[in-house]
C-alpha cells in the first residue's frame, strides 16, 4: 500500500473536520423549524435574490461549487490517486455500482407505479464527510486502505448520482441554452489544449456555462463537474503550480465549512410533527429511503465486491478484508447533502414528500452510522487483539 499523498490527508481532515459542523448545523436547523422561528425560518430562504430564492442559490448556486471540487477530486484519482490504475479502480467502481443499484430496488418495491417512484435515486447516494467522521471517531486503528476504498466509492457514488441528476430529473431542455453551455465548455477545453494555465478565464467560463445550464433546465450544478475536467491537471501528485490542484486546494474548507453547513442549514429544517415517527416508520416512500440506506447500501456493496473477488475480477488486498468492506458498506448508508438533493429535485412541486424524504434520509443514515460504527469498532478491535497476539 503506497503511502496516502499530502492532497489526500488535507482532503480526509476537512471532511472530518466538516462532519462535525455539519451534525451541529442540522441540529440547529431541526431545532429552529420546531420553534416560534419556524414561519421567519421558511421565510428567509424564500427571500428573492437577482431573481432566484436564496434557497435555490444555495441548492443550485452554491452547491454547484461543491460538484466543482467533487469533479476535481475525481479528476486527481482518476489521473494520479487510487483509480489512476484498472487494478486500483475497479474495486471501488463495482462497489459503487452495487451500492446504487440495491437501495434503488428496494426503494423501487415500495414506490414503484406510485407518486414517489421519482424518488428512486434517494437512496444511493453517500455523504463522504459523515462517513469519514464516523469513521474518524475509530481512532488509528482504521487501517489507511479502508478510508481510500470509503473515499474512492463515495466519489464515483457522487458521480453516478450526477448522472442520474442530468438523465432523470431534467423536466424540460431549452436547446439553445444549453448548445451554448456545450459550445463555452468546449472553449474551455480548448484552452486547456493550449496550456493557457490562469485560472480567471476558467472561472469565468465556467460562471457564464452555470447560467446557461440553469436557464437550460438542465440542473445547474453539473456544470461544477463539467467545469473541473476542463481545467489544467499537472499529472505530478504533489504539484502545487497546476490550476486543477490549486482550486482543489483553495476549495476545500470553503466547500467543507460554509457551502455544506449552509446547504445543511437550508434544508434540513423539517417539521416533526407528534406522529412523526409512526409515518415514517410505515409509509412506503420513507421505508424504501431507510431500508434501502440501513440495508441496500452495505448488501450492494458487499455483495458486489464479494461476486468480483470469487470470479476473480479483482482482489482485496491485505489489509482490507470483506469484514472491513461490510462495514465501509454501512457507512455507505449515511446518504445525507446528496440524498437531500435529490430530494428536492425529486418532489420539487410535493412538499409533504420533501419533509417525509428528509425525515428518513436522517433516520436512515442516523442508524447506518451507528451500526456502521459499532460493526467496525468490533472489527477494528479483533485486528488490534490479533496482531499483539502474534508479536
Amino acid at each position: 500500500m503506497r503511502p496516502l499523498t499530502v492532497t489526500f490527508q488535507r482532503f480526509l481532515a476537512s471532511e472530518q473536520a466538516s462532519s462535525i459542523l455539519l451534525l451541529l448545523v442540522t441540529i440547529l436547523a431541526l431545532v429552529i423549524a420546531n420553534s416560534v422561528l419556524a414561519e421567519h425560518y421558511h421565510h428567509f430562504w424564500h427571500h428573492h435574490v437577482l431573481g432566484l430564492s436564496l434557497e435555490e442559490w444555495v441548492n443550485d448556486g452554491l452547491m454547484a461549487i461543491f460538484f466543482l471540487l467533487i469533479g476535481l477530486e475525481l479528476k486527481r484519482e482518476l489521473y494520479v490517486g487510487e483509480l489512476s490504475s484498472v487494478n486500483n479502480a475497479l474495486l471501488p467502481t463495482i462497489a459503487a455500482m452495487g451500492g446504487m443499484i440495491v437501495p434503488a430496488l428496494i426503494f423501487w418495491q415500495f414506490n414503484q407505479g406510485t407518486a414517489y417512484q421519482a424518488g428512486v435515486g434517494i437512496p444511493m447516494a453517500t455523504d463522504i464527510a459523515f462517513a469519514l467522521g464516523v469513521l474518524s471517531l475509530l481512532g488509528k486503528r482504521v487501517p489507511a486502505p479502508l478510508k481510500v476504498f470509503l473515499v474512492a466509492f463515495a466519489v464515483i457514488d457522487d458521480l453516478g448520482a450526477a448522472i442520474m441528476i442530468a438523465v432523470f430529473y431534467t423536466a424540460s431542455i431549452s436547446w439553445p441554452h444549453l448548445l451554448g453551455a456545450l459550445a463555452i465548455l468546449a472553449l474551455l477545453f480548448a484552452l486547456n489544449r493550449w496550456r493557457v494555465l490562469g485560472m480567471l478565464p476558467y472561472l469565468l467560463g465556467g460562471a457564464c456555462m452555470w447560467w446557461l445550464t440553469l436557464q437550460s433546465g438542465v440542473h445547474a450544478t453539473l456544470a461544477g463537474i463539467a467545469l473541473a475536467f476542463a481545467i489544467p491537471f499537472n499529472h505530478q501528485p504533489e504539484n502545487d503550480h497546476s490550476p486543477s490542484h490549486q482550486l482543489e486546494h483553495a476549495l476545500h474548507l470553503p466547500v467543507a465549512f460554509v457551502i455544506l453547513p449552509v446547504f445543511a442549514f437550508a434544508n434540513t429544517g423539517v417539521h416533526i410533527a407528534a406522529n412523526s415517527l409512526d409515518t415514517v416508520f410505515s409509509h412506503n416512500n420513507s421505508l424504501g429511503i431507510i431500508l434501502g440506506l440501513l440495508l441496500g447500501k452495505p448488501l450492494g456493496i458487499t455483495l458486489a465486491v464479494l461476486a468480483a473477488v470469487v470470479t476473480g475480477i479483482c482482489k482485496l488486498h491485505a489489509p482490507l478484508r470483506l469484514a472491513h468492506v461490510i462495514g465501509a458498506g454501512m457507512l455507505g448508508g449515511i446518504g445525507f447533502t446528496m440524498s437531500i438533493f435529490i430530494t428536492n429535485l425529486a418532489f420539487s412541486e410535493m412538499a409533504d414528500a420533501i419533509n417525509l424524504s428528509k425525515m428518513a434520509i436522517l433516520t436512515g443514515s442516523l442508524l447506518s452510522g451507528l451500526v456502521g460504527w459499532l460493526w467496525l469498532n468490533v472489527v477494528l478491535s479483533r485486528d488490534t487483539a490479533s496482531e499483539a497476539a502474534t508479536k
